[in-house]
């Protein structure tokens, strides 16, 4: 392998850059210790009378121009704020005096102060009282001991008179193990700047280096996958996973050239005899078949070896006009049993049910039977899910042959009942899924273990022994189950079994 090339000197400048800016982050905030902190900023210095000597023009109306004293009036807005990184409490104020800071104007003559605080902190203005030391005389004024959470803050809106605009002013006061200290402040006219010049410094050069990585890979051009090989594959079984296989064999072929892959589901149990069977006619080692099933395989076929690929979420559905959202297990369980006939009897609106089920090499009707039923479905009574073809039988209940007509036919056909993959259940008109004993159809919940939802299971993939591994079986179930399928078998509403929650769930 060619280590010193353009792609790894880019590559280990940006990752060099990123650990030195973090490196410098890490010294900043230890270079900072943790210590009280109250800043104060000088946010606005503004003539109101006509006699300050600012160099600016100014005409007065009412008040501005008929109190006394205002002719060499100015308005003075001061923010105090707590920047260190601990709470500031009353005792950290360490002067001798009532108060906690003291705050000069120089020059100048106090007439007058206001407070304002932000309105998340109103607990703030309790402390401003005569008796807790807030006040002033001449050019001084006292403020009291104010409590502040880190990033809090309080404003002084000062009206003097007697001198100029930009004379200075200072803050000042005892802090245990802190200090006080003035900020710079943007002026309201001044457009402070998004980003600080480190933060712009930084991201320019990791931007150019990513760039430039970006462009030397699309330039030279992206290498196939590791691992991929030519031939022929077909890939049979369960039709719930055959749209994660589509995608993923489409995406492989185009990764993989000199590959055909042929996608052909008829059902988990009629997958794997076809696997069994093109075992038995060839002559030796494994044929080019892999079979999906909703579930493990029947037993007696030890030859067929499994790789585990995702968790798989079914869902019951029935027809709109059924406006049920939950059934317990019990009642789907008598539902399957004949038992109950219209769906008044459950709390719904009066309808006859009809079950509409797939054939007996569905590995979903499989799943349904053994995570949710615990037993077999009634005897098939219809062809074609509307008529009754058996009198005797309780209920209408049909077989089908794919997912796809499963989910039709319900959503056609008042009262039905059916079940489905949860994802294409979902995309699904004029149907809806259940929620079973309170337990909602949902991949996240069941990854993040907050749901018992019974009807999910394991997807496996099989194969006739192990196939060689440089053979397109073994490349193709590497790429779905591990490589670019993971992200194919995400977007279709399925777990990966190779992911850290997968792998737990999948055990």
């Amino acid at each position: 392998m060619e280590w010193l090339n353009a792609e790894n000197v880019v590559a280990v400048g940006t990752a060099f850059v990123g650990i030195v800016a973090s490196g410098i982050m890490v010294w900043y905030e230890r270079r900072v210790p943790r210590r009280k902190r109250v800043g104060y900023r000088v946010q606005m210095d503004n003539p109101i009378g006509d006699d300050v000597r600012s160099g600016r023009p100014n005409r007065r109306l009412g008040l501005f121009d008929e109190a006394p004293g205002m002719s060499d009036a100015t308005l003075v807005l001061l923010r105090i704020e707590n920047d260190g990184s601990q709470g500031i409490a009353r005792d950290d104020y360490t002067g001798p005096e009532r108060h906690g800071l003291t705050a000069v104007f120089t020059d100048r003559t106090i007439r007058g102060v206001s407070v304002t605080q932000p309105t998340d902190t109103d607990h703030l203005m309790d402390h401003f009282t005569a008796d807790r030391g807030f006040g002033y005389e001449d050019n001084t004024l006292r403020i009291p001991r104010v409590p502040l959470n880190p990033r809090e803050h309080f404003k002084l809106l000062v009206l003097l008179s007697g001198g100029d605009v930009g004379r200075g002013i200072r803050l000042y006061g005892g802090l245990r193990d802190g200090e006080v200290h003035p900020n710079r402040s943007a002026t309201p006219d001044d457009t402070p700047p998004l980003f600080s010049r480190a933060a712009r410094l930084i991201s320019i050069l990791l931007t150019v280096c990513v760039v430039t990585l970006a462009t030397i890979v699309v330039v030279r051009g992206a290498p196939p996958p590791v691992g991929c090989e030519r031939g022929t594959l077909t890939v049979t079984g369960s039709t719930a996973f055959a749209p994660v296989v589509r995608e993923v064999a489409a995406k492989y072929e185009r990764d993989c050239e000199g590959s055909s892959i042929t996608v052909d589901p008829h059902g988990s149990t009629a997958g794997i005899r076809e696997l069994a069977a093109a075992a038995a006619a060839g002559r030796k080692g494994s044929p080019s078949v892999v079979a999906l099933s909703d579930g493990p395989k029947p037993a007696g076929l030890d030859e067929l070896r499994e790789n585990r690929v995702a968790v798989s979420v079914f869902a019951l559905v029935v027809h709109d006009d059924v406006t049920l959202k939950n059934l317990s297990t019990a009642d789907v369980r008598r539902l399957y049993l004949g038992q109950i006939t219209n769906w008044d009897e459950v709390g719904g609106p009066d309808l006859p049910v009809v079950l509409v089920s797939r054939d007996a090499n569905s590995g979903t009707r499989q799943v349904f039977q053994r995570r949710v039923l615990g037993r077999g479905e009634i005897a098939n009574s219809s062809v074609d899910c509307v008529h009754k073809d058996d009198p005797t039988a309780p209920v209408i209940r049909c077989e089908l042959d794919s997912t796809d007509q499963v989910l039709s036919t319900v959503a056609a056909t008042p009262g039905a009942i059916g079940y489905s993959e949860l994802n294409l259940a979902e995309r699904a008109k004029g149907l809806h899924p259940l929620d079973l004993g309170g337990d909602p159809p949902s991949v996240d919940a069941i990854e993040h273990g907050t749901s018992d939802y019974p009807y999910r299971e394991i997807e496996y993939a099989y194969t006739y022994g192990r196939p060689p591994a440089d053979s397109l079986a073994s490349s193709f179930l590497t790429y779905l189950t591990r490589g670019n399928g993971q992200d194919v078998i995400r977007t279709h509403g399925h777990l990966p079994c190779w992911t850290p929650e997968g792998m737990r769930l999948c055990r």
